[in-house]
């Protein structure tokens, strides 16, 4: 397959810093690397937010509402008034041209500048947003550029195109750089080195799409041709766009496609069916798999008899009986008499698993081990000695597991659980850990497809979207900072009738004093005042792990009524007779956190409540987070929804999730871009036998310098 030709890339000119285009002096540099730019390539990757359309002036009295336009207008009036209603200064200008009048309006200003600006009798053009108030419009900071009285406008468009006569770039700015700076250094930039830039997206693959060539969309994005439709631009579905959106995903895609491939080529453990424990512990639950269950287990087993490793991502919302399912594969493990690693991202997490391991393990004589940072020495030592002589089956434990010498007899499965915790790396350290384990990635937090095809291209995916018979969904109310009684009224019902609640408190690391001491002052309140008749527990981050043991144990058995909480309570806590929730601050949580709290409550029989008391003032998007929470107990819908509102870098909450910087693309807006470039990719690699092919140089070379470190593609080099 071919590769399209242009000017070969040349590191040095791309690599050149930025003080060699003209209109970058040693103050411009600073203020170019606040907006994250250090060379020409990190430039030319800093695309324009939005666009406007200068290509003609129109009259005033064609202005529309709400966009953003350009006017010619003479100064009519000019000073200080006061509004009506804040009775607050403002700089007012009243410009018209004989079609009509408009307002413009400054609330931050200097006097004495303005003035000077617009003088009676003054022509100027203008730009900014159209804003209407009843039939009054008005603009609020507008741009303007003065002109002769006499000048000629047709003539005006031609002569400054960095300005005028055209659709122009708006680009993200940082303090100290205008828009008319940053054209004038942008517009050299791309005429100049945009042409340095390769094309190693095949040929075939962009001719089939109707793609263009780097430079050639690169040129487009920043100066539009004169044939572009504004809206195309405005709404990202320009060819220029698409062009470069394709060409992020399909490098990403091309780097998971081969990912996938080397788990295919490598050699595993084909692991075989004796029913051994299998069999028994099904005979021994008090319950029967849901059929999701089943289905999973078979796609499960179907890879552990493969020659080649298991790389499965199981997602399940909470409750779906996920550590069954891992139960069982971990048991298909050990009937081969290979040994089960379980990484957790919390201790209480690692310590639950364990619990519901060895509740069942015991009972088929097989032995298991907990590992966490802080053991004693000795009982360290012993533990890690039982592990490499194979007298553990199955250990469970944090990080500490992956570290240096934690060394297994034989691994044959790796089970992750929440892998958003958890890097590519960690789960790379794991695989090491054995000769090529299978690994089974399982996460409680529902991931949309539009993103788990980006984090976890190189896993399979199984889905259990099903819960256990019984589960009834949980009701959410929304309760506003002052209606704090309303809540606590349902919660004393609750606890009249037997039943357990917990309140949880937001923990964040700036305000971990504040928070605490409100946690605190809440479990003394709600013992002394609120309800005396009842016990009334606390948990937090600062006690020792024997302590929170034991205040959690208490919960379980039921001397504890009331919890209250700042500790991540929203995995490894299973209490079936707690069945209210009230989140303080809801407004501080993640929507796919909420749900997760949500979660711990309604486990049993009974009815649940969820009862969200946000801060008294809270944003817009904390709003629509929380009215999503009310409206459906669907995971995934819920996902969906925190993703749209917060962006996946937030909606994961940590970095090393192996989330891209996309330079271009969007997850969300560009899904279906990326479903294309996913299929491309993966076929490519089949096509070219791994990327082995003498027409695939230039394209794996170019993977490896985009995502050789990233993705540990380093050994395909």
């Amino acid at each position: 397959m071919s590769v399209s030709k242009t000017i070969p890339a040349s590191p040095s000119e791309l690599d050149k810093k930025l003080d060699v285009l003209r209109g970058v002096g040693p103050r411009m540099v600073p203020k170019l690397q606040k907006l994250g730019l250090n060379n020409i390539e990190d430039a030319l990757y800093h695309l324009p937010s939005r666009y406007e359309d200068r290509r003609q002036l129109k009259p005033i009295s064609r202005l529309i509402s709400g966009q953003q336009e350009v006017f010619v207008g003479t100064v009519l009036a000019a000073g200080e008034s006061l509004t009506s209603r804040t009775r607050r200064k403002i700089f007012e200008v009243i410009v018209g041209d004989g079609s009509g009048k408009i307002s413009l309006k400054w609330f931050r200003y200097r006097k004495p500048w303005l003035q000077k600006r617009f003088p009676i009798d003054s022509k100027a053009i203008f730009i900014g947003e159209i804003k209407q108030f009843g039939s009054v419009r008005e603009i609020h900071h507008p741009d303007s550029e003065l002109i002769q009285a006499d000048t000629d406008l047709v003539q005006l468009l031609k002569s400054d195109p960095l300005n005028y006569g055209r659709i122009l770039p708006v680009y993200p700015l940082t303090e100290g750089l205008s828009q008319k700076q940053a054209r004038k250094i942008w517009y050299p930039l791309v005429e100049n080195y945009a042409d340095h830039v390769e094309t190693c997206l095949p040929a075939k693959i962009r001719e089939k799409h109707h793609l263009l060539t780097l430079p050639e969309a690169l040129t487009a994005i920043h100066w539009p041709p004169e044939t572009t439709g504004l809206a195309d631009l405005e709404d990202g579905r320009n060819v220029a766009r698409k062009s470069l959106v394709f060409d992020e995903f399909f490098f990403l895609e091309l780097g998971l496609a081969l990912k996938r491939a080397g788990v295919q080529l490598e050699e595993g453990i084909a692991f075989k069916f004796s029913h051994k424990f299998t069999i028994p512990l099904n005979k021994m639950l008090p319950f029967k798999l849901t059929e999701a269950q089943r289905r999973v287990l078979g796609e499960i087993k179907i890879d552990m008899m493969a020659a080649h490793p298991m790389h499965r991502l199981l997602q399940g919302d909470v409750g779906s009986g996920k550590t069954m399912v891992a139960m069982m594969a971990s048991l298909i493990a050990i009937e081969n008499k290979t040994q089960v690693a379980v990484v957790a991202p919390t201790e209480i997490l690692a310590e639950q698993h364990y619990q519901n391991f060895c509740l069942w393990f015991e009972k088929l004589g097989l032995k298991t081990g907990l590992l966490l940072g802080g053991m004693g020495v000795a009982a360290k030592r012993e533990l890690l000695e039982q592990i490499a002589t194979g007298e553990i089956d199955l250990v469970v434990g944090t990080h500490a597991i992956l570290q240096a010498g934690v060394e297994f007899k034989c691994l044959g499965l790796g089970i992750v659980d929440e892998q958003h915790r958890f890097g590519v790396k960690q789960r790379s350290i794991l695989k090491h850990k054995g000769k090529n384990p299978d690994i089974l990635v399982m996460t409680a937090t529902p991931i949309p497809r539009t993103l788990s095809m980006t984090l976890y291209g190189d896993l399979s995916v199984s889905v259990i979207d099903q819960l256990p018979p019984g589960r009834k969904p949980i009701t959410t109310e929304l309760y506003r900072a002052n209606q704090k009684q309303h809540a606590y009224i349902r919660i004393g019902k609750e606890l009249e009738q037997g039943r357990q609640a917990y309140v949880v408190y937001p923990l964040v690391e700036e305000s971990e004093k504040s928070d605490l001491q409100a946690a605190t002052i809440a479990a003394e309140t709600f013992a002394k005042e609120i309800f005396p008749q009842f016990s009334i527990g606390l948990l937090h981050g600062r006690m020792k792990s024997v302590e929170k043991d034991a205040v959690m144990e208490r919960f379980r058995q039921g001397e504890i009524q009331l919890l209250v909480s700042t500790t991540v309570i929203e995995v490894g806590v299973d209490v079936p007779n707690a069945t209210v929730m009230m989140i303080e601050h809801a407004d501080r949580f993640g929507l796919s956190q909420l749900h997760q709290l949500r979660g711990r409550v309604g486990r049993g029989a009974d009815k649940s409540y969820c009862l969200l008391i946000p801060s008294s003032h809270y944003s817009e998007d904390a709003r629509k987070r929380l009215q999503v929470m009310v409206n459906t107990n669907d995971g995934f819908k819920i996902a969906e929804a925190d993703l749209e509102i917060r962006g996946p870098g937030d909606f994961l909450g940590t970095r090393q999730a192996g989330l891209p910087d996309f330079r271009v693309a969007s997850i969300i807006k560009d899904i279906r871009i990326l479903d294309t470039a996913r299929q491309e990719a993966f076929a490519y690699v089949k096509q070219t036998n791994q990327l082995t092919t003498t027409a695939a140089q230039p394209v794996k070379e170019e993977l490896i310098r985009r995502w050789g470190g990233r993705l540990e593609l380093a050994a395909i080099g």
